[in-house]
């Protein structure tokens, strides 16, 4: 186990673990064990973070259901005790703040602006677009050589390409935005790069929302622009940070799901085999479900800080204390999904939590769904042979940044 340190409580000492935790060798679509064992014995204890600080770890499915709707949870990082992933996003936590990092009506206000770009009707509509593009991206592949990266021909451009038609963002400038968003999601980047980073694509956004303020298009940076920037309502620099926001999220997360459940349903030929030869799509958003659930690769937990004492699993977390919201391992909560390691793409896994839950709950998940939806219903049937074009156990997982995934899939057919 990681280094731990001795906390003193009740006149005895418990060992307190570090966090994040190794997966275990040979199981890289598992949480690690250390946080199963946690779930099972003391499903509400303390780990120690990067900066000795000591927040509580929450594990269970239900506790965690609970937290995330709490008013009493704040996601404001600005917060003393906030249990910051790192030390750079600690350093920058001033001048990165979305609407991610705020609470009540000014998250809401904020949220409001785009929350009717993402309804779960608008996605379905740009259905017959993300199938033309995963149908394009998947014959230039079977046109390209054979082994090929899945990263770089399909996984990343899908999503970028979708995200930057929804924002009227330029795809021809995919290589700067992507350079830029991979950077901002490496755990140990450090404070000056990282705000060099957000610099760039902000400063990069802001003359883009000039442009649409002038030439206006049918894009959400367009509509935005009109409707918020030209009133008053915020800034032509919130909007910039907004975009950012989405643009890393309409990509990145999505970009490691459609790798990363590739690569679990190559190891479980069986399901693969019924996932390509169904014609139907409620087998295939199933699958996306249960694919989110069993990976989850947000796995860093998600951080939060209470406004007040809250009674909770027997204890008591106190105001100002931090919270770690380990939603991976409750999405494998025995409670809540019966044999929760085994891959079952049958599974009624609907209430997972990997776009979380309450007021904060994943804004990009009706894109999300539907991306992989594609994918998965599409990839598999017309690549029948689609096989690993390396071992298991030499492909390089993200294992040290904020999303999980893998950096290059080798694939042949």
């Amino acid at each position: 186990m990681a280094n731990t340190v001795a906390e003193i409580s009740g006149g005895g000492a418990a060992e307190v673990p570090s966090f994040p935790m190794p997966r275990a060798d040979g199981c890289p679509f598992d949480p690690p064990p250390e946080l199963r064992r946690l779930q099972d014995q003391a499903p509400l204890s303390r780990v120690r973070l990067w900066d000795g600080s000591t927040p509580w770890l929450v594990t269970r499915f239900n506790d965690l259901r609970d937290l995330l709707a709490d008013p009493r949870v704040s996601a404001d990082s600005r917060r003393a005790g906030f249990p910051h992933i790192s030390e750079s996003i600690r350093d920058t936590r001033d001048k990165t703040r979305t609407f991610l990092t705020m609470d009540g009506e000014e998250h809401s206000r904020i949220r409001r602006m785009v929350t009717g770009s993402f309804t779960a009707r608008r996605m379905e509509a740009m259905r017959p677009t993300i199938q033309k593009i995963t149908d394009r991206l998947i014959d230039d592949m079977l046109a390209g050589p054979c082994p090929t990266d899945l990263v770089q021909t399909l996984a990343l451009a899908l999503p970028s390409i979708a995200i930057s038609e929804l924002l009227g963002v330029p795809y021809a400038d995919h290589d700067f935005f992507q350079s830029n968003t991979a950077a901002l999601t490496e755990r140990g980047l450090a404070p000056e790069k990282m705000l060099e980073a957000q610099r760039r694509m902000v400063e990069y956004l802001e003359q883009l929302v000039g442009d649409k303020l002038l030439h206006p298009g049918d894009d959400m940076l367009s509509r935005l622009a009109s409707e918020q920037v030209a009133t008053g309502a915020i800034t032509r620099q919130e909007l910039a940070s907004m975009g950012f926001l989405l643009l890393i999220a309409g990509h990145e997360t999505t970009a490691n799901m459609i790798t990363l459940g590739t690569l679990a349903l190559l190891e479980h030929p069986y399901q693969l085999a019924e996932l390509r030869a169904t014609e139907g799509p409620k087998l295939v958003a199933g699958a996306v479900e249960e694919l989110l659930r069993y990976l989850h690769i947000v796995h860093s937990g998600r951080r939060r800080i209470a406004l007040e004492d809250i009674d909770i699993a027997g204890q008591t977390i106190g105001a100002g204390e931090g919270i770690v919201l380990a939603n991976d391992i409750g999405n494998r909560d025995p409670e809540f999904f019966p044999e929760p390691d085994r891959l079952d793409i049958h599974r009624d896994a609907r209430r997972h939590q990997a776009f979380g839950f309450g007021p904060h709950q994943c804004l990009g998940q009706p894109l999300a769904r539907l991306e992989l939806q594609v994918v998965y219903g599409t990839l598999y049937r017309r690549i029948p042979t689609l096989r690993l074009a390396i071992g298991l156990d030499e492909v390089q997982f993200k294992r040290d940044g904020l999303i999980y995934g893998v950096y290059e899939l080798p694939v042949e057919w």
